[in-house]
């Protein structure tokens, strides 16, 4: 979840109530207060549904309705400005969708100039997709002359790219910039790149990749440019999060006229969205008995526009929420704004006298044991992507889920085997010391079944087979299970150095992976050995690694 930055001083003069009533109740409105506070600040997680909550302006704009220092829907006026951009069709093939704004006026502090560096990532992960569908561009506006041009331009074209000195080809860029090199997969097979420049044909921006340096803000800056880029017209509603925020700073919104070949439009667009609800309805999912003047104050405190309108309740939703899509997601807020605290508890009608699952019982028993072995317990993700799952350990793909709409590149299925995980752990962790020994427990999903799977992994410069292998003799023995011994030829072990555990069962399950076919005819029900020196460095690993990996529920 999107993790927030909230200093204490800046919170209490924008919401204007003291930080421990704010903090005592902050958590009411779907938020995870992390378990260490600094002095000057805390980091609070908040549900990827509410990007609008991803900046210290957005969390002190709801905390002001919630303690009710200032309730109802925030009215932010869009002042006519003298500001265009013209759209060339050469762009259309690209990344056809922008929106923009200026916003003039601001006074930056630290905590205002991270806090909106901040919003802009997480909105470029929670909306945008990894930038592929949004991506936002802030620029200080003093340094260039409107009017401004988005268009498809020659991969050839050079600027200086922000936090550099040296002038570079976009092509260049996307080989030697760190946001080149993470995100200039999105312009595979596009022979032009997207470009916003001025009246003097100086470079702004060149989305989804990088700024450039001329407009770079700094603490002396004080009007700004922005510009949302992308393929989905959820767009206009990261323009909108972004400038909301900046109003909530003091900042004075001024709209920039947007015009291509067919069409103008004035942007942003903070108009609300008009909704009729029936607040009995909400009573019955929520299990209240509110009067529609309740419901209405308590959406109000909400920061939602409300009134009664004959048996139902008008509500304006505010521009800035991305989430509204159904009745129910303001019954949701409805829930909030009386409190969850003050929803009157029932005991279930049916009673039932629980005990732990078979397979529960199993897990327990299987960390106990690799707790016993000296390994450290992780939880990695079950979503991953092919390249960790298959292609850096030197599998073949196959047999796998895929998710229909991926958040990322980094979370395209779900994962057939857990080992690949805990190489991927190692590489996040080369800063500590070695050896480290890691486990998990968990699902996995084998040509569309779910399977319950154990994976343990060392990494040291002496780990090796004979390593491995007395892991694996202590957990069969412990386990009570009576698996043969195979040679494997998994991809992701060193020929020679890998072994299957292979169960006397029919199976014709592909082999490359925990449930395969070994070697025996028998069942596969897991591997261990030394890994590939291909696949540590395909982790960006540069010590030895062994592995193992068991279905625990066969």
């Amino acid at each position: 979840m999107p993790v927030v930055r909230l200093y204490y001083q800046d919170l209490e003069e924008m919401v204007g109530a003291p930080r421990e009533t704010i903090m005592n109740r902050l958590p009411m409105i779907g938020a995870d207060i992390g378990k260490r506070a600094e002095e000057d600040h805390v980091d609070v997680e908040f549900f990827p549904d509410r990007p609008d909550l991803y900046s210290s302006e957005g969390v002190a704009r709801a905390m002001q309705g919630f303690l009710e220092v200032e309730t109802g829907l925030v009215e932010y006026e869009v002042h006519p400005g003298k500001v265009a951009l013209d759209v060339d069709l050469s762009v259309k093939d690209v990344r056809p969708i922008i929106g923009c704004a200026v916003v003039r006026g601001l006074e930056f502090t630290d905590p205002a100039i991270e806090s909106l560096m901040d919003l802009q990532e997480d909105l470029h992960w929670g909306l945008g997709r990894n930038r592929k569908k949004v991506a936002i561009g802030v620029h200080d506006i003093s340094r260039v002359e409107p009017p401004f041009r988005y268009l498809g331009e020659n991969p050839e074209r050079e600027f200086v790219p922000l936090g550099y000195e040296e002038s570079m080809s976009m092509r260049e860029m996307l080989k030697r910039h760190p946001k080149g090199m993470d995100y200039g997969h999105i312009l595979d097979g596009f022979d032009r790149y997207p470009l916003i420049v001025d009246a003097k044909n100086r470079v702004l921006s060149f989305p989804p990749i990088i700024n450039g340096q001329l407009t770079s803000v700094t603490e002396t800056t004080r009007d700004l440019f922005i510009d949302v880029t992308g393929t989905d017209p959820v767009v206009h509603r990261a323009l909108n999060i972004v400038v909301c925020a900046l109003a909530e700073r003091g900042g004075r919104i001024e709209s920039v006229l947007v015009r291509d070949q067919a069409s103008a439009f004035s942007s942003p667009d903070l108009k609300p969205s008009r909704w009729t609800v029936d607040h009995e309805e909400a009573n019955r999912l929520i299990g209240t008995q509110m009067s529609q003047e309740e419901a209405v104050g308590c959406l109000r405190r909400m920061r939602f526009g409300a009134q009664k309108k004959g048996p139902e309740i008008e509500v304006l939703v505010p521009a800035y929420r991305a989430d509204i899509m159904h009745s129910w997601d303001i019954f949701e807020d409805l829930a909030k704004g009386f409190g969850y605290e003050n929803i009157p508890a029932h005991l279930p009608g049916t009673n039932t006298i629980a005990r732990a699952h078979p397979l529960e019982e199993r897990k327990a028993e299987v960390r106990e044991v690799m707790a016993g072995l000296g390994y450290l317990e992780t939880m990695p993700f079950t979503l991953t992507s092919e390249k960790v799952n298959f292609r850096n350990m030197g599998r073949h793909e196959g047999g796998h889920t895929r998710v229909r709409h991926p958040i990322s590149e980094l979370h395209t299925m779900i994962r057939t085997s857990i080992m690949p995980s805990l190489l991927e752990i190692f590489s996040f962790n080369q800063h500590h010391p070695l050896p480290q020994r890691i486990f998990a427990v968990g699902d996995v999903v084998i040509e569309g079944r779910t399977r319950t799977s154990l994976a343990a992994a060392s990494i040291h410069s002496a780990a090796g087979f004979a390593e491995i292998r007395s892991v694996v003799d202590a957990v069969l023995r412990d386990l009570g299970l009576d698996l043969q011994i195979v040679p494997s030829d998994n991809g992701a072990f060193i020929p020679g150095r890998g072994a299957d555990l292979v169960a006397e069962q029919e199976a014709n399950l592909e082999s490359g992976r925990a449930g395969g076919a070994g070697r025996s005819g028998g069942r596969r029900l897991g591997c261990f050995g030394e890994v590939h020196p291909q696949t540590i460095v395909g982790f960006g690993l540069e010590q030895p690694v062994v592995a193992l990996e068991l279905l625990i529920d066969a």
